[in-house]
């Protein structure tokens, strides 16, 4: 028998191993090799090896949203709500051109990890309470696919016929709700479809930076998207070259299980092949089922051997890109250039983390002109984030981390810095046995069995910091152990170092009885905690209220009284409140509201009255609306920024970078401003920036300067007026040459922008670009478009020309009233785009709600 090594070297010299041949033609030779049922097993997200042929096991999928995760120590970079704040997709392809190096160390080490990069998410941010908020770019699709281009450009690499990693964009299509997401319809309109989801996915899928796509669990206009062929066509007929789509995970069986489309998976199976569907991401690594399953849809004459084929060739197209059979003719794996299982946690690494969290930060207030720092002699941090660093679901394991109180001791050494979370400590003293609840040093034993001393003393390890992160959601970390209490263990224990995981086992519900005594309700199991008789164990496992032990809670120090004294006593105090990426709103879990939680305002009152200035810093995956905390006049914000968050945020504050983000999503006025969440008609709805008819408490492309940049006046120039004929696509963003893809057409419109700087610090702004329709046109516009920016740096005293063109596409709506000769015969393309001629208003300022300066532009 020949070794595995020999088989190897007797198939390099196979066709599909020869890099001079066309991607296309090599997977279709090594698919001509194929057994029948060696195709079909390729079709599972677990694929098996063939060893005759010397390939190896395959899987689809790693996820690289903002650097590796899931697979050890990497580089963790903002979120990508953060990420897009920066309006930079230069940068983001840095950031991604890290996490694939990464991705491909990690490879170089197990080779079972995924070359197919599943990410990034491009669904329009259309709803705050959307629980994946954190991982899309922004509520304008365009600027969605400018920024997800850069990213994929990054994981893609610059190799002409080798990609680092091929991206999939997340996820097709109309996906924006948690709540029963794989139940509930979303009820696209065709003007919605064409105008704001189709857009997110097309640029990245078009300029060739995308190689695959994962579609959505929810249905769209009551089919499940993973049975839409017509809008798989659609996204499919941008690609330059092959796209293969892959399911998200369970949602083959979900066609059957929840969404009830077909009758058993058999015919799931069929539909979803029939569909597009390449590869079936279900039942984890066991891939028995999705065989049995596309057998059977063979056998009853549901599907084709062609069918089959043309998937499993996409699929191997995919596996050609990523030269997994081009050996020694790999640069990522062999040569000068191969990246070896080293190459984690670089000092470029480092940097460009740095970089990108102080980049993402946006002011949004500065009105009593605190910022920046001047030269402090006392510090006071306070609340939950003062020095933490939460990652969220979709994070690697950070190879360190720097929080914000960390950072302000590194960057004025000659201040002393105080620290207060806002817990308070308490000793809970089970009434079952009168006994309080300890813990040992490693967290492995809690029971209630400490006593007070003869003098009434607390024991130490009775002690328990209880943060609260809104609506009653606790946290309670043990000082003996210096971890976190757990429910998922039984007996519990006190030794979790952080909240995470798919079910959070970190968190409980607080039930206060009439008498003052609380009960606890572990969230993740949805069990009361109890107290085990004579053993004085702690477990999860009461099934009632009834059956819940009752704690007398002893406050042995209050949080807020800490945070106030701290505040009282130092010159500068920042208050640092937000959420914990993995509560209130992530993946499966929308969030219940939209407030800033009480607690966190209760933080912000505390040191408001205290100190007569502080700067109120929210760390979050998400806008808030403030409440009470609106009245802070120093406010700015920062998404979950990373290993490097600490140094980013210190590094604006203290005027050591000079602000540069801007948002990319609105905060709203009050929580009815976004719309409802099931309604994706934002035009009906009046939602995002594009429709809503009121000014947003801060407006989508909102940021301050240290500085005030005057925008003096705008002038159209080299403008073609002429509308371009109706067509069924739409271009992407296209602004200044260095920022913008190339729009299609010949239609164009350039406008010069003068913009000062008046005040005695250099100015990093963001000059945007807007077109505003005549609200008479007879189609439905949105009210503002974004069609162009551009970062400039302006010093002190300087005035600037920008320039700024787009197309005249841009401008384009929906008209269901055109049908073009030669377009699809199928429910999408029953219209078309088409630019109304009339009155359009272009305007510039630094936010879609600032525009000081216009011209009208009219279209023939």
């Amino acid at each position: 028998m020949a070794s595995a090594a020999g088989e190897a070297s007797g198939a390099s010299a196979l066709p599909f191993r020869d890099v001079t041949r066309s991607t296309e033609a090599r997977a279709r030779d090594l698919l001509g090799r194929l057994t029948r049922d060696e195709r079909i097993a390729m079709l599972h997200q677990a694929a098996p090896a063939i060893e005759q042929l010397g390939v190896g096991e395959f899987r689809t999928g790693c996820e690289v949203l903002h650097g590796v995760a899931w697979l050890g120590t990497a580089t963790v970079f903002p979120q990508p709500v953060g990420l897009a704040a920066t309006w930079d997709a230069e940068l983001l392809r840095r950031v991604a051109e890290v996490a694939s190096t990464e991705v491909r160390a990690k490879r170089a080490a197990d080779p079972l990890v995924s070359l197919n990069a599943w990410a990034p998410v491009v669904n329009p941010l259309r709803h705050p309470a959307w629980g994946r908020n954190e991982e899309g770019y922004s509520e304008d699709p365009h600027l969605t696919a400018h920024l997800a281009t850069g990213y994929c450009r990054g994981l893609r690499g610059d190799h002409e016929r080798v990609w680092r990693t091929v991206p999939a964009l997340k996820h097709f299509l109309g996906y924006n709700n948690e709540t029963d997401r794989s139940a509930t319809s979303s009820e696209l309109s065709l003007r919605t479809l064409h105008e704001e989801e189709l857009p997110a996915f097309r640029e990245p899928i078009e300029a060739g930076m995308a190689g695959g796509m994962m579609l959505a669990y929810n249905r769209v206009n009551g089919a499940p998207a993973h049975t839409q062929p017509e809008l798989v066509d659609e996204a499919r007929s941008w690609a330059p070259g092959s796209l293969a789509v892959v399911s998200d995970a369970g949602a083959p069986t979900f066609v059957v299980t929840i969404q009830r489309a077909q009758p058993d998976p058999v015919h799931a199976a069929a539909a979803l092949l029939r569909s597009g569907v390449d590869s079936f991401t279900d039942d984890d690594a066991n891939a028995a089922p999705t065989i049995r399953n596309v057998r059977g849809a063979l056998d009853a004459g549901l599907i084709s051997d062609e069918d089959v084929d043309r998937a499993v060739l996409r699929l191997l197209e995919l596996r050609v890109r990523t030269g997994e059979f081009d050996g020694d003719d790999d640069p990522y794996a062999a040569g000068p250039g191969a990246i070896g299982p080293g190459a984690i946690d670089s000092p470029a690494a480092r940097e460009l983390a740095r970089e990108a969290a102080a980049r993402s930060v946006v002011v949004l207030r500065n009105e009593a002109g605190a910022l920046p720092l001047r030269a402090p002699a006392s510090i006071a941090v306070v609340g939950p984030m003062a020095d933490a660093v939460l990652t969220d679901w979709y994070s690697g394991t950070p190879p360190y981390s720097v929080g914000i109180a960390s950072a302000l001791a590194e960057r004025y050494p000659d201040a002393g810095v105080d620290v207060e979370t806002g817990a308070d400590t308490v000793a809970l003293r089970a009434a079952s046995n009168g006994r309080y609840v300890v813990a040992d040093e490693s967290g492995a034993v809690v029971e209630a069995a400490g006593d007070e001393s003869s003098s009434g003393e607390l024991p130490g390890a009775a002690l328990l910091d209880v943060t609260d992160w809104g609506d009653g959601i606790l946290t309670l970390r043990s000082h003996a152990s210096g971890r976190l209490l757990t429910g998922g263990s039984w007996p519990m224990r006190a030794d979790a170092s952080r909240v995470g995981g798919w079910v959070v086992q970190e968190s409980f519900l607080r039930h206060e009885h009439a008498d003052g005594t609380w009960s606890l309700l572990h969230r993740g199991s949805g069990r009361w905690v109890r107290v085990v008789r004579e053993a004085g164990l702690l477990v999860a496992e009461a099934v009632t209220l009834a059956d819940a032990e009752r704690f007398d809670a002893r406050i042995v120090r209050s949080g807020l009284d800490a945070v106030a004294a701290a505040a009282a006593n130092a010159d500068t105090v920042v208050v640092a409140v937000g959420n914990d990426p993995h509560l209130s709103g992530r993946e499966t879990e929308d969030r219940p509201h939209l407030r800033l939680p009480e607690s966190a305002v209760a933080v912000w009152r505390a040191a408001r009255e205290a100190a007569e200035h502080a700067v109120l810093a929210i760390v979050s995956s998400y806008p808030y609306v403030l409440g009470d905390a609106d009245d802070a006049a120093t406010l700015v914000w920062s998404s979950h920024g990373g290993q490097e968050l600490g140094h980013g945020i210190v590094d604006v504050l203290s005027g050591d970078r000079e602000p540069e983000g801007r948002l990319a999503q609105s905060w709203p006025v009050d929580e009815s401003q976004p719309g409802d969440l099931f309604d994706y008609d934002t035009l009906r709805q009046q939602a995002t920036y594009r429709h809503r008819p009121g000014r947003a408490a801060f407006a989508f492309g909102h940021g301050l300067t240290y500085s005030t940049v005057e925008y003096e006046r705008i002038e159209l120039v080299e403008t073609s007026a002429a509308a371009p004929a109706p067509t069924h696509r739409h271009p992407a963003l296209d602004s200044a040459p260095a920022e913008g893809a190339a729009a299609a057409g010949a239609s164009r419109v350039t406008a010069r922008i003068a913009v000062r700087n008046l005040g005695d610090r250099v100015a990093a702004e963001l000059v945007q670009l807007y077109a505003l329709p005549d609200p008479a046109l007879p189609l439905p516009t949105p009210r503002r478009v974004l069609v162009g920016f551009a970062h400039v740096r302006l010093a002190p005293g300087e005035t600037r020309e920008v320039e700024l063109g787009f197309a005249l596409e841009r401008l384009a709506v929906w008209d269901d009233a055109v049908r073009l000769d030669g377009a699809p015969d199928d429910w999408v393309h029953a219209g078309a785009l088409r630019v109304q001629p009339g009155g359009y208003r272009i305007a510039a300022g630094p936010s879609s709600d600032e525009l000081p300066v216009s011209e009208l532009l009219r279209v023939d």
